[in-house]
């Protein structure tokens, strides 16, 4: 079996492992082997308008709640607001916190990202992307009033698996948060910058009861969210592990895209 590589940057991890590898060979202190490996491949590939998944319980609830109790402070967050986006598309305002090595953080978030390079998970993620991937994470704290202007990501990504992080009995469904998934029939060149209501067909990914969404990147995947609108004292939050192409292509536009963040 092939073993880990050394990672080619700070913060990306690339693993290869057998696709065929079985999720429970160890057991999984934070991520649900059965929940894993009852979601189709298949089903997710012929998904429209690309492919997604609004999955419940991946993260074992126990293990949920330890994360839940212990995330990044705001403080050690970078305010970002304001920031010129590509193609016209609105700003996507919001508090970041990239993950790199040695990062400080508390013990059950070092114990869940070294989780999801284990080779249970990537087997997993190769499994529904149908190729390799390399992982890099960060969290998004969204306050009241900002939104996610719809986009299809940048083409150095395969996708993204979301984990939502607010506990059902401080965050209100009407609050908003929810990822939504827009269909575009074709129409938009993704060098653009739709609204909302340009979308005839949307549906809205749940963000409650223990979910995470996954879905893989197209030419056409439009997605977003709505303006949030929670109080003044509290923040929707997000643990995002970003499906990175590990191609020389895939490098090199990633490497263009950090260059052009730190302009």
């Amino acid at each position: 079996m092939a073993g880990a590589r050394t990672p080619p940057r700070a913060g990306l991890v690339r693993l290869w492992v057998p696709a065929h590898i079985h999720y429970s060979a160890r057991v999984m202190e934070y991520l649900d082997a059965t929940v894993l490996e009852g979601l189709d491949d298949a089903h997710f590939q012929q998904q429209t308008p690309y492919p997604w998944v609004n999955p419940q319980g991946v993260i074992r609830k126990p293990a949920l709640d330890r994360l839940l109790d212990h995330l990044p402070p705001i403080a050690s967050f970078e305010k970002r607001v304001g920031e010129t986006r590509r193609y016209g598309q609105q700003p996507h305002d919001r508090y970041a916190l990239e993950y790199r090595p040695g990062l400080p953080l508390a013990p059950p978030w070092v114990a869940f990202i070294k989780e999801l390079q284990s080779p249970q998970y990537m087997a997993f993620l190769e499994r529904m992307l149908g190729c390799p991937t390399a992982l890099s994470f960060h969290w998004h704290y969204t306050p009241t009033g900002c939104s996610v202007s719809p986009h299809c990501d940048a083409i150095h990504k395969l996708g993204s698996h979301i984990f939502y992080l607010n506990r059902d009995s401080d965050w209100k469904p009407e609050w908003g948060g929810q990822t939504v998934v827009l269909d575009d029939a074709g129409r938009f060149n993704r060098r653009s910058a739709p609204q909302f209501d340009d979308f005839e067909r949307q549906h809205e990914a749940r963000a409650d009861g223990n979910r995470s969404f996954l879905f893989a990147r197209r030419g056409n995947s439009w997605h977003g969210i709505r303006e949030i609108r929670c109080p003044e004292s509290e923040l929707r939050k997000v643990f995002i592990v970003v499906l990175n192409r590990v191609s020389l292509v895939g490098r090199l536009a990633r490497g263009r895209w950090k260059r052009r963040r730190a302009d």
